[in-house]
C-alpha cells in the first residue's frame, strides 16, 4: 500500500473568507461538540473565547498571588533583619520606618508578578510547542498575514476524517486540508 494512504491524520485544517466568518464557525464547532479545536487569525477577534466555549484565564490570579507574596516577603525580611536580628536605632528612629522599605518591596512585587506572569503564560498555553499538526500545511504560513484557519486535531472525541471534513465545508471552510506528517 501507499505509504501516504497508510499515514493516519492527525489533524484537519480549514481556511475562512474572514473574521466574521471564522468567529461564526467557532460557534457552529462548539454547538456540534467539538472540543480540540483552535482559530487562528492574524489579529485577535472580540467574542471568539465565548464563541469557543473558552473559560476566564487564571493568568491574573496566578499574577497577584505572587505579586502579594513579592511584597510579603520583601517587607518581612526588611523587618525581620531591622527589627529583629540587627536592631540599630538611628537618629531615634523607630525600628520599623515602613517608608524606607517601600522602594524595595514594590520592585520585588514586580519583579515576581512580571516572572509568574510569563512563566505562567507560558504554561497555561502549553508553550513552548515543539509540534503541531498545522505546522506540516503549506498554507498555514499565511494565518499570521491574511487567512483564518480553524484547526482540528485528532485527538477530538468527534474527529472522523470525512465527517469533519464535510462539516467544516458545511460551516463555510475553504481548501480544507487533512493533516499528516510528512
Amino acid at each position: 500500500m501507499n505509504k501516504q494512504i497508510m499515514r493516519e491524520a492527525e489533524g484537519m485544517l480549514a481556511e475562512f473568507a474572514g473574521p466574521g466568518n471564522l468567529l461564526e464557525a467557532a460557534r457552529e464547532m462548539r454547538k456540534a461538540g467539538y472540543t480540540h479545536f483552535d482559530c487562528h487569525s492574524p489579529f485577535p477577534i472580540h467574542g471568539m473565547d465565548a464563541a469557543m466555549g473558552l473559560k476566564r484565564s487564571p493568568l491574573g490570579w496566578i499574577v497577584g498571588l505572587a505579586a502579594l507574596f513579592g511584597t510579603s516577603a520583601a517587607l518581612g525580611l526588611q523587618w525581620w533583619t531591622g527589627s529583629i536580628d540587627y536592631p540599630l536605632v538611628i537618629s531615634g528612629k523607630p525600628l520599623f520606618s515602613f517608608q524606607a522599605y517601600v522602594p524595595v518591596t514594590f520592585a520585588l512585587g514586580v519583579l515576581l508578578s512580571a516572572v509568574a506572569a510569563l512563566v505562567g503564560m507560558l504554561a497555561l498555553n502549553g508553550l513552548p510547542r515543539l509540534h503541531h499538526p498545522v505546522f506540516h500545511s503549506e498554507r498555514f504560513g499565511k494565518f499570521s498575514d491574511d487567512a483564518f484557519f480553524i484547526s482540528v486535531t485528532a485527538d477530538d472525541p468527534l474527529f472522523d476524517a470525512e465527517k469533519t471534513r464535510e462539516f467544516l465545508q458545511h460551516i463555510g471552510g475553504k481548501n480544507v486540508e487533512v493533516l499528516r506528517e510528512s
